[in-house]
């Protein structure tokens, strides 16, 4: 038993340390004084100062942001209607068809998904005129339509493992369907609906192959730029970006672990 205890120790470490080395090595090296990557010349915060000064940089990421909220925001809302039409409205005629198209983005490859949105927007402007060109608004199109079909997943996961019981005592109450889903429903599957704007956000926000077919001149996002600078080499202002990234993300973990831990302790 300390045999098979010592020897899951060990390779829990090694897993770690093969997951987070990299990473760790890069949060060190973005306070390297150098400007060549992989030699150190002493601690400094100069690479740090020079980001915040690189409007290259700064607009790219100001534009993630913004289209991640937007793409986020409406994803749920559309992933959210698709998931109570899978979950709540029975087997009506085309169920399998709409299942089949929700999930579809799941595994499809991005690079089909991006060249099928660029032919469409194309088709669309050569007929109605919009959108005029490829920019913001087609990212955020394209973002909402595979971050949708993640949000329906798991609202219809929730959907389906909720207890509909205290639905029907609402509906024997006298509840109308409005007043049943925004008082009853919706406070059910608000955890769902966290986790799916969460991850629509980090997707978007990740994303780079579907956004590099539907952008377009002066809107690129920030994977973009990072990947055009690392395709000339690894630059130190590369390292303190990705170490804030890395800051914001581990900043969130421990929030959601700490509201976690005081839901706990309210309950029991």
């Amino acid at each position: 038993m300390k045999r098979n205890g010592y020897f899951l120790k060990i390779t829990a470490g090694l897993g770690f340390l093969f997951l987070y080395a990299p990473i760790i090595a890069l949060i060190v090296y973005s306070f390297n004084r150098s400007k060549l990557v992989t030699v150190w010349g002493g601690w400094s915060l100069k690479w740090y100062s020079e980001l915040f000064k690189n409007a290259q940089i700064i607009d790219a990421a100001l534009l993630s942001l913004k289209i991640a909220l937007i793409s986020a925001t409406v994803a749920v809302v559309l992933g959210t209607m698709a998931g109570m039409a899978l979950s709540r409205f029975g087997a009506f005629r085309g169920r399998m068809w709409m299942s089949g198209f929700i999930t579809a983005p799941l595994v499809m490859p991005e690079v089909i998904t991006g060249l099928s949105l660029l032919l469409l927007f194309v088709a669309l402007e050569a007929t109605f005129g919009w959108p005029a060109g490829r920019g913001s608004t087609t990212i955020i199109i394209a973002h909402s339509t595979f971050c949708m079909a993640y949000v329906a997943v798991i609202v219809q996961s929730r959907l389906s493992s909720m207890d509909e019981t205290l639905e029907e005592a609402a509906m024997d109450l006298g509840a109308k369907p409005s007043s049943l889903f925004f008082l009853v429903t919706l406070p059910l599957i608000t955890p769902a609906l966290i986790s799916g704007w969460l991850l629509s956000f980090t997707l978007s926000l990740d994303d780079l192959v579907i956004a590099s077919f539907v952008s377009g001149p002066g809107n690129s996002t920030l994977p973009m730029v990072i990947f055009s600078k690392v395709r000339l080499g690894v630059t130190p202002e590369v390292n303190a970006l990705a170490t804030i990234m890395i800051a914001i993300v581990a900043l969130g973990v421990v929030v959601a672990m700490l509201q976690l831990r005081r839901k706990d302790r309210i309950s029991s």
